[in-house]
């Protein structure tokens, strides 16, 4: 019996978090979604994105519904893990110097967390999310959320996604982790040499270690 008390203990307190996180952030239920940015395209897509992630607000210069706050909310609560819109509020929370933007319904740390609950395997909104907690001073978090994304890019081959890591875990200067993202980036046909360059400019780039072909302990067949 009192083996069960750490277990119950842990589950409870993991719930009462999950609870804490859902009402200070919100339900992902929505009158519109939610969707997953991946891979719902066509005209669910282009709906939001004619009428609210249109390019001026992307850019922030102005929006279509009267509050440029009120479309990147729409936005993200229709598309939790839209990765330009994810962008574009943060960038928002920068311009405004505000945690909570004006006529944004949650906090830009909320809109992270939202995404990040939507679909916890997308690397994308983690890696924004990174490139967000370094520059507000977070840089172990920062690193915590890239390790996330690179263990669940491992396996699905995109040579895209091993890059950006491997540009992210430079930024924090975390080079040996950005020399194992770039030669997988290479390894599976990315071209552009960039990131190889930087980690050559600060001396910690390393040629990836060539397989070494495995030899045959077989016995030679005797010949009659």
């Amino acid at each position: 019996m009192f083996k069960l008390i750490p277990i119950i203990f842990i589950f409870f307190s993991q719930s009462i978090l999950a609870q804490a996180v859902e009402s200070e952030c919100g339900p992902l239920t929505n009158g519109y979604g939610p969707y997953d940015y991946r891979t719902s395209k066509g005209q669910i897509l282009d709906t939001v994105e004619n009428f609210h992630f249109t390019p001026t607000v992307e850019m922030l210069l102005k929006a279509d519904t009267g509050y440029l706050g009120a479309d990147l909310d729409y936005t993200l609560r229709a598309f939790p893990n839209h990765h330009r819109a994810l962008m574009a509020a943060m960038r928002y929370g920068e311009k405004t110097k505000s945690e909570k933007p004006p006529h944004m319904r949650y906090t830009i740390q909320c809109y992270f967390d939202r995404a990040i609950r939507f679909r916890p395997d997308d690397a994308i909104p983690r890696m924004i999310y990174s490139m967000y907690l370094a520059k507000n001073g977070r840089t172990p978090e920062a690193v915590q959320q890239l390790d996330i994304a690179a263990n669940g890019a491992e396996g699905k081959e995109n040579p895209f996604t091993h890059y950006n890591l491997g540009l992210n875990y430079f930024d924090l200067k975390e080079y040996d982790k950005s020399v194992i993202q770039a030669h997988k980036a290479y390894d599976l046909g990315f071209p552009q040499p960039a990131l190889k360059d930087m980690l050559k400019g600060v001396g910690k780039w390393t040629e990836p270690v060539a397989e070494l072909p495995t030899t045959s302990t077989s016995s030679p067949v005797p010949s009659n």
